[in-house]
């Protein structure tokens, strides 16, 4: 990983936020929505870069993408981690932040996307979840066989 490409991540006040949210655990695009108040594109298009230049790593989880810092990471990334973990304990709006994710992770566990928990605690890949969400809008009576609920709420 090049130091250059690095720097240039970090120079984006978003995703310095980002990446001191990934510091706790791994978060899905929704959370940082719910934490950074910030519309979905924002966050992906910014989350899509870091990922491009390998400063976090993803997973789809059902209809869910989930983001991690990468388990193994560079020498110049986890210094420059160590010092954004330092520098934000100045900052107000890191510490707003930190506040709003420990609510969030109150609920659940530091490990486990509260995506992945309202799942059931585990994630199967896509065709389990869209099959049980299908399940459950059929038996509710919003959905019909054969047409899964999602299209049913666009039209």
């Amino acid at each position: 990983m090049d130091l250059v490409a690095i720097y240039e991540c970090l120079c984006d006040r978003t995703r310095l936020r980002i990446l001191h949210l990934l510091l706790g655990g791994p978060l899905c695009v929704c959370h940082f929505q719910e934490i950074l108040g910030e519309p979905q594109v924002k966050i992906s298009k910014h989350l899509g870069y870091l990922k491009r230049n390998g400063l976090v790593a993803a997973e789809r989880c059902g209809q869910w993408m989930i983001y991690r810092l990468p388990e193994t990471r560079p020498a110049p990334l986890e210094a420059n981690l160590a010092c954004l973990q330092d520098c934000v304990r100045e900052e107000t709006v890191f510490r707003s932040d930190a506040a709003r994710l420990r609510k969030i992770r109150a609920k659940f566990g530091p490990d486990v996307p509260v995506c992945v928990r309202e799942l059931g605690g585990v994630c199967d890949g896509a065709a389990q979840t869209r099959g049980t969400r299908r399940r459950k809008a059929t038996a509710a009576g919003r959905g019909r066989p054969g047409r899964s609920f999602a299209s049913e709420n666009l039209r």
